[in-house]
């Protein structure tokens, strides 16, 4: 297993234009090997799949290595960026070489989503029970209304909080060594100070995950992978160095 070390690469703004960039950019290193993406996001797909099968501990175990297949996927990303061949193994690099480090990630999203339902559901339980109490079927029903709609956005806030926390941490620790806690960290302030790139981000992956999803959602054999580039991209641009932000495809 490789070492890691507390030193992270300072994050840079970038401009907000990259967030299609890394769309076109994810896309043109999608094609220089499409087979194998495929191949790697179906295998992905259908290992998620057959955990999601398995009461409690499947989705434990999904959580838990989602990012380990994340890190792995950066490998490769890297790999490919510097035209070398990729494999379908691939998937798997992390589980040899970083796996330690990439479960403590998966820990804190496993904790992480156990906080924000355990919220969730207070709040939602405590809307309920106000809207008892109230004794009016009106009012009650609008407290309870009320109250679900508030527990719902709070745990979209806490879930884009863990989600920003979680984007760039694996790709820092197995391509630069950065100690998990430290990657996350990073991680959550690369996000934070490029805010409004991935906001317009974000809106171009809801209009493609739209379109994905159409034909019986078999855009998503293209899209998943390309996903995961994204990922790659937006770390060179933010993280690499500066004369070497951008993929070169």
């Amino acid at each position: 297993m490789n070492e890691t070390t507390s030193r992270s690469p300072t994050p840079r703004t970038v401009d907000v234009q990259r967030a299609i960039g890394w769309w076109t950019d994810a896309w043109q290193l999608f094609m220089k090997q499409p087979a194998a993406w495929i191949g790697m996001g179906v295998l992905l797909l259908v290992i998620l799949l057959v955990l999601s099968f398995i009461p409690v501990l499947g989705s434990i175990a999904s959580l838990l290595v989602l990012p380990v297949f994340m890190g792995s996927w950066a490998l490769a990303s890297r790999k490919a960026a510097t035209e070398e061949r990729i494999e379908i193994a691939d998937l798997f690099s992390c589980f040899r070489t970083h796996l330690a480090p990439l479960l403590v990630v998966g820990a804190v999203m496993l904790a992480g989503g156990f906080v924000i339902g355990l919220v969730a559901g207070a709040l939602g339980l405590g809307a309920m029970m106000g809207g008892i109490g109230m004794h009016s079927g009106g009012a009650g029903a609008m407290t309870v209304a009320a109250g679900s709609i508030f527990a719902l956005m709070v745990a979209l806030v806490l879930s884009a909080v863990l989600a920003i926390a979680i984007w760039f941490a694996p790709a820092l620790i197995v391509l630069d060594n950065v100690a998990p806690v430290d990657a996350m960290k990073s991680s959550f302030a690369a996000c934070l100070r490029n805010t409004v790139t991935f906001v317009v981000y974000g809106v171009l992956y809801m209009v493609a995950a739209f379109v994905a999803s159409l034909p019986l959602m078999l855009g998503w054999i293209l899209l998943g992978p390309i996903v995961m580039l994204t990922i790659y991209v937006s770390y060179r641009d933010i993280f690499g160095p500066a004369a070497d932000s951008v993929v070169t495809i």
